[in-house]
């Protein structure tokens, strides 16, 4: 947070006003829009980067250090939980507030394993941004009421998730894969060699018992590791 001005009272003195830093990170155009939108609408909030993508969510975030960074989900490059895992490692005192069109109780646990403290659905966006923003501030957690009660039925009816078929780094592949990236971007991008993303490329396939690459889209979409 910033302080702007200085007031001098018996030889001390106070900072009148507080400044909250937040960058925005999603996908598409027009939901960044809007979330800037509201933002600005406080004045003691300052929008200090967009980004439009995961790597680029990452760079801003370690360029601007900000308060708080609202992240989409299922950014392009680098998903959401990656961007808030790096993000948390870089710049621990910088709260990370997840913005998604998912109720899944699954990508809520990996959220919060990443170390995301928020989790706003963008459907509750008008009316929860605020609220959100004002107790991550606080450094509190904050779900909308629809989440707490996921996450509610799967504690009280004690669910047994199933081992996930894929690795992260091949979680990850399937999503570059998807958003119809090569095997020699893909390398650059996670910084591995380009017979490694073969090789796990493979292990995918094998997996999961396709061979086309639009199964591979299919299941990216079905485990919502892309929006469309």
């Amino acid at each position: 947070m910033q302080c702007l001005g200085q007031r001098r009272t018996r030889g001390r003195y106070y900072w009148l006003t507080v400044v909250v830093r937040i960058l925005i990170a999603d996908a598409h155009e027009v939901v960044r829009a809007g979330l800037v939108r509201i933002v600005k609408s406080r004045s003691s909030w300052e929008v200090v980067a967009v980004a439009g993508d995961g790597k680029e969510a990452v760079q801003k975030t370690v360029e601007t250090r900000p308060d708080i960074a609202v992240i989409g989900y299922a950014l392009p490059l680098i998903d959401g939980i990656e961007v808030t895992r790096q993000i948390r490692a870089r710049l621990p005192k910088t709260e990370v507030l997840i913005f998604t069109m998912y109720v899944d109780e699954a990508v809520i646990t990996q959220v919060l394993q990443a170390g995301a403290r928020g989790y706003l659905l963008k459907s509750d966006a008008n009316r929860e941004l605020i609220a959100a923003i004002e107790t991550l501030e606080s450094h509190k957690p904050f779900f909308t009421t629809q989440v707490s009660e996921t996450l509610l039925r799967a504690f009280t009816a004690r669910v047994r998730r199933e081992k996930p078929a894929l690795t992260f780094r091949e979680r990850q592949i399937v999503q570059l894969i998807a958003e119809g990236y090569t095997s020699k971007t893909i390398a650059k991008l996670l910084n591995i060699g380009v017979k490694t993303v073969e090789t796990h490329r493979a292990a995918i396939l094998r997996k999961l018992k396709v061979s086309p690459t639009a199964a591979l889209v299919r299941y990216a979409i079905r485990h919502k590791m892309i929006e469309v």
